[in-house]
């Protein structure tokens, strides 16, 4: 075929395809499509256009979530409108992702393919099974799985911190493990675990959604209740008092669903599905992000998200991140090391937009103890805060006040990440886990080196479903 005669054929395509308006395709095609966009794009041309009307913009973002194996809730009563809510669902599934890995102070853990736990680090002699392998291992260089299964029962994530472990299984339950000094555990005494062990007052209950703090521990069950447990110090439990909690107690402060939550050192923090932010616990360093240093013993709106919807929350030691419905990420607290990512080391009374990701949408945030990690939507990692022991990943140790990218993730997809205190982990699309930062403790999985890793290293025995 000529050059002339291709050119012709191609006009002639096009001017047939003018001809047919995009209303006379299929409503499953059209929905097809518009999954192809980011909710924000669809619920935003909903509103001002015509053809995707709220019916097919709902299938769209359906769509969406299904393609990435979300399930989005019904729509809430009293919510006025579908759409809204959906991408809102959408944007919190997205940013709030079940943990399969997850980097503690000394230790890590991993899920695999097929729902295994297993985990590498070292377990200090105040807290006698961290690892969950019983007695005598205090120490694994690499990531070994654990011998005692969770019930027969596949786990779907995990929370670490300091001192405790915490998994959720497929069927709801929630499993706690290593110190149980201020009743952390939740078995209803403070005795440690060297095995993970049920958490036996949720029995009947389907617990979604677990966080450990540094002396207490959140679970949300499927009804959208709040529970917490351990040390009160502070009011994080948020019942009013500074109570030891040794059994998991609901918290009654909520007027409405809670759908996603997360403990940090001395506070706590929570969504609830109209996507307003709530904190409680202790405030001296500016962390519940209230305008003042004082403690909350009940959640609390945070009244600076006033008209905007709140999608993900991370609690650090003394700070906090949360990440809203446009993608901005916001921070405040402590912010010593630059760990609020605003170019000096001040303390953030109120939550203050991060500028540096302005003009990019960030999927989702993790506080650590003095540093912090996004994940933009092009999945590049992003870091700042305390370098030491390279725990920012760019190849040295230096402190960043100002958020800056991991290179060393370039050619890769990265879906998840999670700052620990010395080290962070970061998950790509394939199932592969690459740690960075402190290494004395073997918390990196890299077997017999034991060095500090100042750019991201594959865990080259990690092997997904074997």
């Amino acid at each position: 075929m000529t050059k002339h005669r291709r050119s012709r054929r191609l006009a002639a395509a096009a001017a047939a395809a003018a001809r047919c308006p995009l209303t006379d395709l299929p409503l499953e095609l059209l929905a097809r499509v518009i999954s192809r966009c980011d909710p924000v794009d669809i619920a935003r041309v909903a509103a001002v256009a015509l053809l995707f009307h709220a019916s097919l913009a709902a299938d769209g973002i359906r769509l969406w979530a299904q393609e990435r194996g979300f399930e989005l809730p019904a729509l809430p009563e009293g919510e006025s409108c579908a759409v809204r809510w959906l991408c809102f669902a959408a944007l919190l599934c997205e940013a709030t992702p079940p943990v399969r890995a997850a980097a503690g102070q000394r230790h890590s853990l991993f899920i695999d393919g097929e729902g295994r736990l297993s985990s590498c680090g070292s377990a200090p002699p105040y807290a006698p099974g961290l690892l969950g392998h019983g007695e005598g291992v205090t120490q694994l260089n690499t990531p070994t799985r654990l011998t005692s299964p969770l019930g027969g029962e596949r786990a779907v994530s995990v929370s670490a911190r300091a001192l405790h472990s915490l998994a959720l299984t497929a069927g709801g339950a929630a499993w706690s493990w290593g110190s149980g000094v201020y009743g952390r555990l939740g078995h209803g005494d403070v005795q440690s675990q060297l095995l993970p062990k049920k958490v036996e007052a949720f029995d009947g209950q389907r617990v979604v959604a677990v966080s450990a703090g540094n002396g207490h521990s959140l679970a949300l069950t499927a009804d959208g209740a709040v529970w917490s447990w351990g040390g009160g110090g502070g009011g994080r439990l948020g019942h009013g008092d500074m109570q030891m909690q040794l059994l998991p107690e609901k918290v009654d402060a909520f007027d409405q669903c809670v759908v996603a939550l997360s403990a940090g050192g001395y506070h706590s923090l929570a969504i609830t599905a109209d996507g307003a932010l709530w904190s409680w616990g202790g405030g001296g360093d500016g962390q519940l992000g209230h305008g003042d240093h004082q403690r909350q013993l009940l959640p609390k709106k945070v009244e600076a998200f006033g008209g905007q919807r709140v999608v993900a929350v991370s609690a650090g030691e003394h700070h906090s991140l949360t990440l809203t419905a446009d993608g901005a990420v916001w921070s405040w607290g402590n912010g010593l090391y630059g760990r609020l990512g605003h170019g000096d080391q001040q303390i953030q009374l109120l939550p203050k937009k991060v500028e540096a990701f302005a003009g990019r949408r960030v999927v989702t945030v993790s506080a650590g103890v003095y540093h912090s990690l996004a994940l933009t939507a092009d999945s590049a990692v992003w870091s700042w805060g305390w370098g030491a022991y390279g725990q920012l990943g760019h190849g040295d140790e230096q402190n960043q006040l100002l958020p800056k990218k991991v290179e060393a993730f370039a050619d890769q997809r990265v879906v998840a990440v999670s700052a620990g205190v010395y080290h962070r982990l970061a998950l790509t699309g394939d199932g592969a886990v690459f740690t960075w930062g402190g290494g004395e403790r073997g918390c990196l999985g890299h077997g017999e080196d034991l060095s500090d890793q100042l750019l991201p290293k594959k865990v080259e025995v990690w092997a997904p479903g074997q």
